[in-house]
């Protein structure tokens, strides 16, 4: 019987499907875990508490009591609690003979040389205490709880580390949704650019194919359209590569978008005006035509988008402002909801239905990243407005 092995993007889409949830699941263990680590501790405390009160109390009334022999049972009783600690004790003479023992890792006579050796380990875990009535030595480790604390620290770390490792994977998954989407909405952009050429290319066939005689200059607005495809295929060949310098006249840049839109807006049921204020064809900054014109469509896109079914007016208006050169897109449509003005240039916020809210992400991108420039929803009582900002073109000399 022949298997089938999964081939090793099956297998990572696999891993990436199941591994939020067993990483959910690793958390809540170790989460479960440090909280019964948290209640052992706070036990340990409350028991050692109780135990140093009893131990107080029995040498208090070892020292009270009148009876000869009191003080001195009080005191073995007192050794004999400190034994029950669990806490490893050996005791030795000046010539380092032991001659007491309790709580051993192993069973063993005090001659044993073992012990010897082990009392050495004590010795590096803490100094001995010497007597300096009987020249006696006391060598003492750790207690049991000490190496419990130790272990819950462990785990604690272990905990700490599982959570990183959850946090670092979540944020590369959530990366790679966030390009997966972007890429997907590079694709719907990429589409919805090329819908309107394509729609107009159909307008002037099928005037063609209905009228007996070429419309007035429809050779001009076929090349139009020609044009506009061959600018969008040179606006995605940009993607990814340095924006280019070059003088550009934001006026003339606003009068070549408008112009191409204005023979295609509705003008009879809710019609719809583009109009363009600037001094000539300046101001002139430094940047990338074609980058600049893609930024510019999609801001005129989406007013259009804003007053279709409903008509207005769309004004493009370029001006210097100090050092700097003024690109506004304004109109009088509905305007943009409140809750959305914080995060209107994320990639996937829109307002359109259907939309998928990439071509202010992709506008912003072009004139902050590209040509070090600012691009901002302005504050308007009516409609929207949107404004770029770009360092002016140093004159030449």
């Amino acid at each position: 019987m022949s298997g089938r092995i999964a081939s090793p993007r099956a297998r990572s889409e696999r891993i990436r499907r199941f591994a939020p949830g067993v990483a959910v699941l690793l958390v809540a263990l170790l989460a479960g875990l440090s909280a019964g680590a948290s209640l052992i501790v706070m036990r340990h405390f409350t028991t050692e508490a109780v135990t140093m009160s009893r131990i107080y109390a029995e040498v208090y009334e070892g020292l009270t009591d009148e009876e000869p022999t009191a003080a001195t049972t009080s005191l073995l009783a007192l050794g004999v609690r400190v034994r029950q600690l669990g806490i490893p004790l050996v005791l030795t003479d000046p010539t380092g003979r032991v001659i007491e023992a309790a709580n051993l890792p192993f069973t063993a006579e005090l001659t044993d040389p073992r012990i010897r050796t082990y009392v050495d380990e004590l010795d590096r875990i803490n100094t001995p205490i010497a007597m300096k009535s009987v020249g006696n030595v006391l060598h003492y480790g750790a207690t049991p709880n000490a190496r419990l604390l130790l272990s819950l620290g462990a785990l604690q770390a272990l905990t700490l580390l599982v959570m990183v490792g959850v946090g670092v994977v979540a944020y590369r998954n959530a990366t790679a949704a966030q390009r997966d989407r972007l890429w997907v909405a590079m694709a719907r952009e990429a589409a919805h650019q090329m819908g309107t050429p394509l729609t107009s290319l159909q307008g002037w066939i099928e005037q063609v194919r209905n009228s007996g005689v070429p419309p007035e200059r429809l050779a001009d607005l076929l090349d139009a359209d020609a044009e506009r495809l061959h600018r969008v295929a040179q606006r995605f060949e940009r993607i990814g590569n340095p924006a280019r310098r070059e003088p550009v006249g934001l006026g003339a840049l606003a009068e070549r978008v408008a112009g191409y839109y204005r023979s295609r807006l509705p003008t009879r049921a809710n019609p719809i005006t583009l109009s363009v204020r600037a001094p000539s064809s300046g101001p002139v900054v430094l940047g990338d035509p074609v980058l600049l014109e893609w930024a510019l469509e999609a801001m005129v896109k989406n007013a259009i988008d804003a007053l279709q079914g409903r008509g207005g007016t769309i004004v493009l208006q370029a001006m210097i402002v100090g050092n700097d050169a003024l690109l506004r897109v304004s109109d009088d449509g509905p305007g943009v909801p409140r809750e959305l003005r914080r995060t209107l240039f994320e990639p996937g916020i829109t307002t359109k239905r259907g939309g998928w809210g990439i071509g202010l992400a992709l506008a912003r991108r072009v004139v902050e990243d590209g040509h070090d420039g600012v691009l901002t929803l302005e504050p308007t009582e009516t409609g929207t407005a949107f404004l770029m900002r770009f360092p002016l073109a140093a004159p030449s000399a």
